[in-house]
């Protein structure tokens, strides 16, 4: 790419500076061509970075709710006005196929747009009191919010926590990962200077893990969100804890869709397609689990494999391809190796199976059984498992006999039946006749068990409790009497 950048070699501090760490390219997941250099921070950069947003956090809390709001909605247009601006780099940087690009920048603006309202929402309430006097309780910004995004969806899970924080009156130190860290940090960080983000409210650091670890210990700032895999999660939310920090974290999923007997058969294949497949299946809502029926299990695998095996799989610039590659060699490989585990222990491949580089082909597995690595573990690739049940009560015991709680698909003729099973079945969201993937930006997304702890995203009462304390507060028109 011959166009110069404003973030070349450089992180955005106080405006775009230069990184104490070293350098590092940015690459196009489907060539591996050099795409630009991206700098790295330093402790000592995070250090400056905290102080400098600890001091500009105060006056924005103290501005009026319109000027956040002011800020979000020039955000939300200049990227509707070009969402190129965002979409290139997913394609490239990422390796999103363009559809799903120009979906996730949609949602990035979608976003601003909840932030923005959220600057006006009610931010607390009125108590009853045993005394004469005012008693309420109110959200007050934290002061500085870590936020660590992860590189599949790198843009709207870096912006789901960057934009409700900022119009909450928080600062906000960014850490994307270093795969992605154009997308899911510095074109976003270019979208709010040219918004009109006063200055040291936003930082962008991208850099290596030592900087993640310094981030989530770091005293001045208190609240944290992560989005990534369960074992980091575990790993921060430890650190965190022993700070005695907010943390929040939205981890990991191996959700399952729930095929009921009255199900029409070519519309839930359908629905398991795009369930297992979109983004190369590098989504925490993925569906990794396909319970189907026994009556059904032979059509349903059958016409799975169907849509994998016509699905083009290529260089994601080029519109045709409904998929691109996988973010990098050590993914696919181990996609690669849950898939051969699987046949090993008995399952039978019926389509995929297969690579070019990073570009793995989608994957069906039939049979497969319930402790093997496919079926229990998430593969972060397009691959769908299939396991056959008889009764409901065997398939919501299979369901709920596993370490994640994210999400779920029943797909049915019969929804209020599978609305009256959602109760019985321990997960965070629950679709009726719909897969497993689906998010908006004014719903509390958030799991349970090992897919997630803390808040939740989405929604103005999700991000009040997400993003602010809980202050109390008490008023009376003379000063109380005591005995002493």
């Amino acid at each position: 790419m011959t166009t110069t950048y404003a973030w070349e070699g450089k992180v955005f501090s106080g405006g775009w500076a230069d990184g104490a760490g070293t350098a590092f390219a940015v690459t196009e997941k489907a060539t591996g061509g050099e795409l630009g250099t991206v700098g790295a921070a330093s402790v000592a950069d995070l250090d400056r970075a905290v102080a400098a947003a600890k001091a500009a956090q105060k006056e924005w809390a103290a501005a009026p709710y319109t000027v956040r709001a002011a800020v979000m909605r020039k955000a939300a247009a200049l990227l509707e006005a070009d969402l190129d601006r965002l979409v290139t780099w997913l394609v490239r940087e990422a390796g999103s196929a363009r559809g799903k690009a120009t979906f996730e920048a949609t949602q990035v603006a979608s976003e601003l747009h909840e932030a923005a309202a959220t600057t006006s929402a009610p931010y607390g309430e009125m108590l009853r009191s045993m005394k004469p006097r005012l008693s309420m309780a109110r959200y007050v910004p934290y002061g500085v919010v870590g936020v660590i995004s992860p590189f599949n969806f790198p843009a709207l899970l870096s912006m789901r926590s960057v934009a409700p924080a900022l119009a909450l009156g928080n600062a906000v130190i960014l850490k994307p990962d270093p795969r992605t860290s154009i997308a899911g940090g510095m074109a976003l960080a270019e979208l709010f200077e040219e918004a009109g983000l006063p200055a040291g409210l936003l930082h962008v650091l991208p850099g290596d893990a030592e900087l993640g670890k310094a981030l989530v210990a770091h005293p001045d700032v208190p609240c944290l969100t992560f989005t990534g895999s369960t074992a980091a999660g575990r790993h921060i939310g430890a650190e965190a804890g022993k700070a005695l920090k907010q943390v929040h974290l939205e981890l990991g999923g191996n959700n399952a869709l729930l095929v009921l007997p009255d199900a029409d058969v070519e519309a839930a294949a359908s629905a398991g397609a795009w369930g297992s497949f979109l983004h190369q299946g590098q989504i925490c809502m993925t569906t990794g689990r396909h319970l189907v029926h026994s009556s059904m299990a032979e059509e349903y695998t059958r016409r799975l494999a169907e849509k994998a095996a016509l699905l083009p799989v290529g260089d994601p610039t080029d519109g045709a391809n409904a998929l691109g590659p996988v973010i990098d060699a050590t993914q696919r490989d181990r996609i690669h190796k849950v898939v051969t585990d699987a046949v090993a222990d008995g399952a039978k491949l019926e389509a995929g199976g297969e690579y070019d580089g990073l570009f793995y082909r989608p994957t069906v597995l039939a049979n497969v059984p319930l402790k093997s690595r496919a079926f229990a573990e998430e593969i972060f690739g397009p691959v769908a498992p299939v396991t056959v049940y008889e009764t409901i009560d065997e398939a919501i015991d299979i369901i709920n006999d596993n370490e994640y709680g994210l999400t779920l698909g029943i797909l049915t003729s019969n929804a209020f039946a599978a609305y009256e099973l959602a109760d019985r079945i321990e997960v965070g969201m629950v679709h009726v006749n719909d897969q497993t993937v689906d998010d908006e930006p004014v719903i509390p997304f958030g799991g349970t068990k090992a897919s997630g702890t803390g808040g939740h995203f989405g929604g103005a009462r999700a991000n009040l409790d997400t993003f602010c304390r809980v202050q109390w507060v008490t008023m009376q028109s003379e000063i109380e009497r005591y005995p002493f």
